[in-house]
């Protein structure tokens, strides 16, 4: 995978496909600005994109979501989080969770996703575990672009999905809005249940890290506030 690639890309995917049936349920971390189920715009200035963001030439919206609650909150909060040798946890700045949400929602119509679970199904797309496992702003620059030529070789993509790194064993998605947008009524219903609509408040937070828990985590909040 190198960066500097510009079209022609030089290989040609094989992708293996999963398919999501409509009714299944995601959970998904985000702003609070964002309804649960509103697809992120792609914005060129924004400050911290995402491993499979849009790019100025494929400015998709997309939306990040996982197959559970606890590897939602994950994939999000534990980046890159060392454990604390005083507490044996991984602990959570509060400020990570200050105006965002976790939220349900079901699938209203079915998804076909490029896979990523398995060491074939990478080399089908001309990668390796790197593509998941790497982090910082210099390597999602080159996923963004290697991202962008996957959908140009398969128009057919409504998304992708991998093992969580963070979760192992449970799964993490991304969904192209763009491939998504012609869905009477969007593609995804919102699901009032077991929603955390402010992660930051003390109720959210202890809700939380109930669901933290058995990662040996917690969102840490100081004794004095």
């Amino acid at each position: 995978m190198d960066g500097k690639t510009l079209r022609p890309f030089p290989y040609r995917f094989r992708p293996h496909w999963e398919i999501l049936p409509a009714g299944t349920q995601l959970w998904r971390m985000h702003s609070s600005r964002y309804a649960a189920g509103e697809f992120k715009p792609f914005h060129p200035d924004d400050p911290a994109p995402g491993r499979f963001h849009g790019t100025p030439e494929d400015p998709y919206p997309s939306l990040y979501a996982a197959t559970d609650p606890e590897t939602a909150l994950a994939e999000t909060l534990l980046r890159s989080l060392p454990i604390d040798r005083g507490t044996g946890m991984r602990l959570v700045p509060r400020r990570s969770v200050l105006g965002r949400s976790l939220n349900v929602v079901r699938t209203r119509c079915e998804l076909r996703l490029v896979s990523l679970c398995s060491g074939a199904a990478l080399a089908a797309v001309c990668n390796s575990p790197e593509l998941l496992e790497s982090e910082g702003p210099e390597h999602y620059a080159r996923t963004r672009l290697w991202a962008r030529e996957l959908r140009a070789e398969a128009p057919g993509a409504m998304g992708m999905i991998w093992g969580s790194k963070r979760n192992p064993s449970r799964y993490a998605v991304v969904l192209f809005g763009d491939r998504l947008a012609d869905h009477a009524g969007g593609p995804l219903e919102a699901l009032p249940y077991r929603s955390i609509p402010d992660l930051g408040s003390p109720e959210g937070i202890k809700e939380a890290n109930q669901l933290l828990e058995p990662l040996r985590s917690a969102i840490d909040v100081p004794l004095h506030g």
